[in-house]
C-alpha cells in the first residue's frame, strides 16, 4: 500500500508530458495559456452560482446547481493537472482527478433527468408576464369594486338616514300644513271681531284703548296675516323638500323602475339649493334647464340620482374656485378687456339639457361655465381615489362610482372640458336597460 502511494504522488516513473512537445515552446506557451484560462473561468462559474443560491433563497433547485458547480471544479482541476503534468509527471495523481471528475459529471447527468419535467413546468417570461398583467388588472379591478362598495355603503347609510328624517319630518309638517289654514280662518275671524267692536263701540273704556295703542293693533292686522301667508309658504316649502328627499332617497326603489328624470335633477337640485345661493365671496349659481320631452326612463333611481349629485356636487365646487381661485385671471382680463371671462365669473351658471336622442336613448347635459380643466386632469376624472381637492376636502370616489353607475345601465357618461372653457358631462342611458 506504501509502495502504491509512492508510485501515485511521485514523477520518477514516466517522463514530464511536456517532451511530447519536444520542449517547443509556442507549443508549451499555447497550452499552457489555454489550460489556465479554461480553468480560471471554470473556478469563476461555481462563485457566480453560490451568489445567486445566496441571494435566491426561493430557488427550488439549489443542490443542482450546488452539484453542477463541483462538477465545473473538478473539469477546471483537470485543466490544471494539464499545465503541471507538462514537468511534473504525476499521471497517476491526474488521472484519479479525471475519474473523480467522471464521477461527479455522470451522477450530475442522472440527477438531471427528473428535474428536466419540472423545469419545463415553471412558467416562461411571457407565461409570467400575462400573469403579471393579470394581476394589475385583478388589482385595479379590486380597488374599483372596494371604491363601490365604500361609497355604496355611504349612499346606503346616507339614504336610510335621508329617508327616515324625511318620514319624521312629514308627519309634524303635515299637521303645521293643515292647522295653518284653521288659524288663518280663526284669525281673520277674530280681527273682523275686533273691527266690528272698534266700529260700533265709540266710547272704549280709557284702559282699553290704551292697551290697542300699546300693542299697535293697526299694525297687528296688517302683520298677522303675512306671518301667516309666511308660515303656510314655509311649510310648503318644507313639505317639497321632504318630498324631495324621499325622491332622493328612494329607499324602496332599490329595483330598476321606470322613473321620469326629470323628478330626479329637481330633488337634487332642491337638495342642493343651499350650495346655490349667494354666499360673501360669490353670487349666485344660476340653474338653466333645457328640459326636453322625455318619456319614462327604466332605471335604478337611487344610483342615478347618485350621479346627479355627484355632477352637480362637482360643478358647484368648480364655479366658487373658478370664482375665487381664478381671480388673478379676471383681474388679468379687466386689464385686457375680456369682457367675456368677467361675465363668467360675475355671472356663474349650470345648463341642464335633457333630450331623445333615438328612439332607444336619452341624453343628459350638465355643463358648467368654470375654470374647465387641463387636458391631463381630465384624463383622471373617472379614476378612483382622483381628486383635485385640497386633503379631507373629497375621497375621489364621486366620479368613479358615477361611471361605474352609468356603465351598469348600459349607456356612457363622457366629460368635455377646455380650460377657460367650462366643463360638461354628458349621459348617455338607454331608456330600457337591456336584460342580460
Amino acid at each position: 500500500m506504501l509502495e502504491f502511494l509512492q508510485n501515485f504522488l511521485t514523477d520518477s516513473s514516466f517522463i514530464p508530458h511536456g517532451h511530447c512537445y519536444l520542449w517547443k515552446p509556442s507549443l508549451v506557451w499555447l497550452n499552457i495559456i489555454s489550460d489556465s484560462v479554461i480553468a480560471l473561468v471554470y473556478y469563476s462559474i461555481p462563485i457566480a452560482l453560490v451568489y445567486f443560491v445566496h441571494k435566491r433563497k426561493d430557488f427550488p433547485f439549489k443542490w443542482i446547481l450546488l452539484l453542477f458547480g463541483a462538477f465545473i471544479i473538478s473539469c477546471g482541476t483537470t485543466h490544471v493537472m494539464d499545465v503541471w503534468t507538462l514537468w511534473h509527471p504525476t499521471y497517476w495523481l491526474s488521472t484519479f482527478i479525471k475519474f473523480i471528475t467522471a464521477i461527479i459529471s455522470l451522477y450530475t447527468a442522472i440527477a438531471l433527468l427528473p428535474i428536466i419535467p419540472q423545469a419545463l413546468a415553471l412558467p416562461s417570461p411571457a407565461q409570467l408576464e400575462a400573469a403579471n398583467c393579470q394581476l394589475k388588472l385583478t388589482l385595479k379591478e379590486l380597488e374599483s369594486t372596494q371604491a363601490q362598495l365604500i361609497q355604496t355603503e355611504k349612499m346606503s347609510s346616507l339614504g336610510q338616514l335621508v329617508g327616515g328624517i324625511a318620514h319624521e319630518i312629514n308627519n309634524p309638517v303635515n299637521f303645521i300644513d293643515a292647522n295653518i289654514v284653521i288659524i288663518d280662518e280663526y284669525t281673520k275671524n277674530l280681527l273682523n271681531l275686533i273691527t266690528l267692536f272698534q266700529k260700533y263701540d265709540r266710547h272704549l273704556i280709557s284702559e282699553i284703548q290704551a292697551f290697542i295703542e300699546e300693542i299697535d293693533l293697526d299694525f297687528i292686522k296688517e302683520d298677522v296675516p303675512k306671518i301667516l301667508s309666511s308660515m303656510k309658504m314655509g311649510a310648503g316649502r318644507i313639505s317639497k323638500l321632504v318630498l324631495s328627499l324621499r325622491n332622493f332617497s328612494r329607499l324602496d326603489e332599490a329595483d330598476k323602475k321606470e322613473v321620469d328624470i326629470h323628478d330626479g335633477l329637481d330633488s337634487t337640485l332642491l337638495i342642493l339649493q343651499n350650495r346655490l345661493e349667494a354666499k360673501i365671496n360669490y353670487p349666485d349659481i344660476q340653474i338653466i334647464k333645457e328640459y326636453g320631452k322625455l318619456p319614462k326612463v327604466e332605471c335604478y333611481p337611487g344610483q342615478l340620482n347618485q350621479v346627479f349629485m355627484n355632477i352637480l356636487n362637482n360643478s358647484i365646487d368648480t364655479l366658487i374656485e373658478s370664482v375665487i381661485g381664478c381671480q388673478l385671471l379676471v383681474d388679468n382680463a379687466k386689464i385686457t378687456g375680456n369682457q367675456q371671462l368677467i361675465t363668467k365669473a360675475n355671472n356663474p351658471q349650470i345648463r341642464i339639457r335633457t333630450e331623445v336622442l333615438d328612439s332607444n336613448q336619452v341624453m343628459i347635459r350638465i355643463a358648467d361655465n368654470g375654470c374647465g380643466m387641463t387636458e391631463a386632469v381630465k384624463q383622471k376624472v373617472f379614476d378612483p381615489f382622483f381628486t383635485t381637492k385640497p386633503v379631507g376636502s373629497g375621497t375621489g370616489l364621486g366620479m368613479s362610482i358615477s361611471y361605474q353607475i352609468i356603465n351598469k345601465h348600459g349607456g356612457q357618461l363622457k366629460c368635455v372640458s377646455t380650460p377657460l372653457q367650462g366643463t360638461e358631462f354628458i349621459i348617455q342611458i338607454p331608456i330600457r336597460i337591456k336584460s342580460v
